[in-house]
């Protein structure tokens, strides 16, 4: 016990003298430290490293700094691992980063020593400082030149950094350091030129690609079957698939480069770019004949070819041949992608669904792309429902919705009228962090403009704004529409001049929608100012500048400016549009009787410059016509139109509907109107046929009278005439009950039903077999003082004849005289059908009788033959 005791007291005197003389030793190296000399210092703190001392540094008291590393670093040059230790010491430092200098510096030493890893590693730092400015490209450059020539070491760090530059997309930097060697005598690898070639692909960059293989092949290089396939893509993409084919001949012939799968797909890929399938498919042939193997990309790319034709029958059929040919086959995530996309783009969403199934059932997940595809393709059918229902299935399937997505999602709500819908969805992607970009904002902003709702419109632009986004042109383009067609000129004004403002001085659409409001509002005087504003920015104003303001003075009447900016046009090389020459006939319409020569001057005119008159040419001409009171010409430019081929539509027929109203011929005109009711007589932009499709107990009736009172401004006709068009419409297809309705909410708004209004329904009713009603609404008429004519009566008794009661329609036939009405050749047709049908010939043959005793065949069937030429 004694001598255990004795022991661990030496012991602890030896260890305690030992950490004595240890701390004195620690001190005095310090303190020796801190008297160094920057040279002293350098040459300790090389030692160490030498002797790999590395925790000993760490004692060390002193400051890092530029000159510190860099002298550290050229005098150990040729020992690499200790730069590189103390250069990490260096970047763990908290008031201290080394210097690109450093960097330059480093990565010499460490590529002269073969470790190329940690290399790129640290030339990935340097990379990333240009990423973050790109100025510092040319200085990196410059110091890394400068380092080689002071350390002799070789050149294989501008290979690597030329590479890295064409990795991460900075092509620019990429091609000075190409050159740079070139011109430094050092020939970069063929695997750093074909890095650069291919970043030049992705970035778009075709003329740089062939300049840089010409040099390519002026160095000394040879090309490999990567760079021929590199440079087919470029020639394909390029839109120059031919010469792809030549180099391809030429790579074969001159160097025997085979190309491989790589090249012919990016070949097919070109021809499917091009829509040429035919010349697609010959290069699979061609890779048959060579025994080349086809890959999933190689199906694929034919497949999408036909998807892009939008056939999809075509591409599954191709789809199963190739099976057959190839058992083995299995098609992937990305060929179903592109089958799933080709049937949402033509609207087949049962099809899509099905595809769908079978790529689930091949084990595959759904992603991203095709959720966002059929999410298109149902909003596109305006199936918003199913759509959204996409959207919150996506979280089952661990995928999160992208702006792509809700973007898609709140266009198809504002196609169909929810524009609540579409803004709580907006809030929504603000809640959930989801990038709300001005494309959102742009979506919901044109479809508060299309529903006329100013206020919401500005609340929007308003949130919009204070949300940190700026507006674009496109913005201000639809808000600025708007504000003209409600009237705001104050506003419109304001918001131009924050246009200006923004410097959106050089897209001319933003000019034209400005002059077009100005124009429409018959401000001529301030869209002269704005014209002038446009060539004082240096915006040269396009043909629909011109043509905008020959309009507006057109509508103005002031037809001497109008064809002075003719004048202009001609000089300025445009060619005369016939949207110029229509805006021309209208004004000279509108200039009264005084004008008519000129008209008929423009039409030589045009046909001396080989302008063909349009559907809006006919349209003036005979609505001008029309307003003369000259039926006769209308009716002649009429039958022209039909000769050139032009099918009438409903602007041009309710025009003369108008006008017969206009003249007295209340018969006539409602012959006619019921006799244009076919759809394919609707406006283009199928707004009453959108109307007709509504079922009125849903729909909101304030987005119905948008869409009439468009139509009523479009055509300038009477809002009876337009209204009166619509309940036939609805009538036609059936919606009897909705023409109703419509009609008692046409009547809070002070509409007053004519004879047409209730010869539509009466006829409607008759036609339905509700034989009794459509008596009833006879008898409301006259309570109203309104005589039936002959067309409702004819209704009458075609609806007896259908329902079979031939017998009560020849009694009504018979009493028609004392009733102050006039049978015409209908009211014989349909008895004489009906009777015949019954097989009634006795009382055939005394209607035919009648009606040719009473003149009737040959007064009035050549008018009813002009009606049915017109409504054909």
């Amino acid at each position: 016990m004694l001598r255990y005791t004795l022991h661990a007291t030496a012991a602890a005197r030896v260890c305690s003298l030992f950490h004595h003389r240890l701390s004195i030793h620690q001190s005095k190296q310090l303190r020796d430290v801190s008297d160094l000399t920057q040279s002293q210092l350098v040459d300790r703190i090389c030692r160490l490293l030498v002797l790999r001392r590395f925790t000993a540094i760490s004692t060390l008291s002193f400051d890092f700094s530029d000159d510190l590393l860099n002298q550290v670093l050229t005098k150990l040059k040729l020992n690499p691992n200790a730069c590189l230790h103390f250069f990490k010491l260096a970047s763990k430092q908290q008031k201290f980063r080394p210097h690109v200098k450093s960097y330059c510096r480093l990565v010499h030493i460490l590529s002269r020593a073969r470790m190329f890893d940690e290399t790129r590693a640290h030339l990935r730092v340097l990379v990333g400082f240009c990423e973050e400015d790109s100025r510092l490209g040319l200085y990196i450059w410059h110091q890394l030149v400068r380092f080689y020539r002071e350390f002799g070491f070789s050149p294989t760090v501008f290979d690597i950094i030329l590479k890295l530059y064409a990795e991460k997309g900075l092509t620019k930097n990429a091609l000075y350091v190409f050159d740079e060697m070139c011109r430094l005598g050092r020939v970069p690898s063929l695997h750093s030129c074909n890095g650069l070639l291919s970043g030049l692909v992705r970035k778009e960059e075709f003329h740089s690609v062939f300049v840089v293989y010409d040099q390519m092949n002026t160095i000394g290089l040879v090309p490999d079957v990567c760079t021929c396939s590199i440079m087919v893509n470029a020639y394909c993409k390029d839109e120059k698939v031919g010469r792809a084919v030549e180099f391809m001949r030429e790579i074969e012939e001159d160097i025997g480069v085979e190309p491989n799968i790589v090249t012919y797909n990016s070949l097919i890929n070109g021809y499917v770019s091009m829509g040429d399938l035919r010349s697609a498919k010959g290069v699979l042939r061609l890779m048959n004949d060579r025994h080349v193997f086809k890959n999933v990309v190689t199906y694929t790319l034919i497949i999408k070819g036909y998807c892009k034709q939008g056939k999809m029958e075509e591409a599954e059929k191709f789809l199963k041949e190739m099976k057959e040919e190839n058992p083995s086959f299995i098609l992937d995530e990305q060929a179903y992608c592109v089958l799933i996309d080709g049937f949402c783009q033509i609207g087949k969403m049962n099809h899509a669904v099905r595809i769908q199934s079978e790529m689930l059932k091949a084990g595959l997940k759904l992603n991203l792309f095709i959720c966002n595809s059929m999410i298109n393709g149902y909003c596109k059918l305006g199936q918003v429902n199913e759509a959204a229902k996409m959207v919150k299935s996506m979280s089952k399937l661990k995928l999160k919705p992208d702006s792509y997505c809700y973007n898609t999602l709140i266009d198809g709500y504002c196609r169909e009228g929810f524009i609540s819908k579409a803004f709580d969805l907006c809030e929504k992607m603000v809640h959930d962090g989801i990038d709300v970009n001005i494309v959102t904002y742009n979506t919901l902003l044109k479809s508060f403009c299309q529903d006329n709702n100013i206020n919401k419109a500005l609340q929007l632009w308003h949130l919009m704004i204070k949300r940190g986004l700026t507006p674009n042109e496109v913005g201000y383009g639809t808000l600025l529409h708007c504000l003209f067609k409600v009237g705001d000129f104050k506003g419109a004004f304001m918001l131009w001049k924050q246009f200006l403002a923004k410097g959106f001085i050089k897209p001319v659409i933003g000019f034209n929608i400005m002059l077009n409001g100005l124009c429409k509002m018959g401000k001529m005087d301030e869209a002269e100012k704005v014209f002038d504003k446009m060539k004082e920015l240096g915006c040269p104003p396009d043909k629909i500048t011109y043509n905008t303001l020959v309009d507006g003075y057109c509508k103005v009447g002031n037809m001497e400016r109008a064809l002075e900016i003719k004048d202009i046009i001609d000089t300025k090389n445009f060619s005369l549009s016939i949207e110029m020459y229509n805006s021309l006939i209208t004004g000279y319409f509108r200039c009264g009787k005084m004008k008519m020569k000129k008209v008929t001057d423009l039409l030589g005119e045009m046909h001396n410059r080989g302008i063909i008159p349009n559907i809006v040419t006919y349209g003036a001409l005979i609505s001008g016509w029309c307003k003369e009171g000259k039926l006769d010409k209308a009716f002649t430019t009429y039958s022209e139109m039909k000769e050139k081929g032009f099918t009438p539509n409903v602007i041009i027929c309710s025009t003369m509907v108008s006008s017969l109203y206009r003249n007295g011929m209340i018969d006539e005109a409602n012959m006619l109107l019921h006799k244009i009711m076919d759809f394919d007589l609707l406006p283009k932009d199928k707004s009453l046929e959108k109307f007709f499709e509504w079922d009125m107990k849903k729909v909101n009736l304030q987005k119905v009278f948008n869409i009439i009172d468009e139509v009523v401004e479009s055509t300038f006709l009477p809002n009876n005439v337009v209204y009166n068009v619509a309940i036939s419409g609805l009538c036609k297809v059936g919606k009897v009950d909705d023409a109703k309705k419509f009609i008692s909410v046409l009547l809070e708004k002070g509409f007053v039903p004519d004879n047409f209004t209730y010869c539509t329904l009466i006829h409607a009713l008759s036609s339905n077999g509700e034989v009794n009603e459509a008596f009833s609404l006879r008898d409301e008429m006259l309570t109203k003082g309104l005589v039936p004519d002959i067309a409702t009566y004819n209704a009458l008794i075609n609806g007896l004849c259908k329902s079979g009661n031939v017998d009560r329609a020849l009694r009504l036939f018979y009493k028609l005289r004392s009733k102050g009405v006039d049978p015409n050749v209908i009211t014989y047709n349909i008895l004489m059908d009906g009777c015949d049908k019954n097989g009634n010939s006795c009382e055939v043959v005394k209607l035919k009788e009648k009606m040719v005793k009473e003149g009737i065949a040959t007064s009035i069937v050549t008018y009813l033959s002009e009606v049915r030429e017109v409504a054909s």
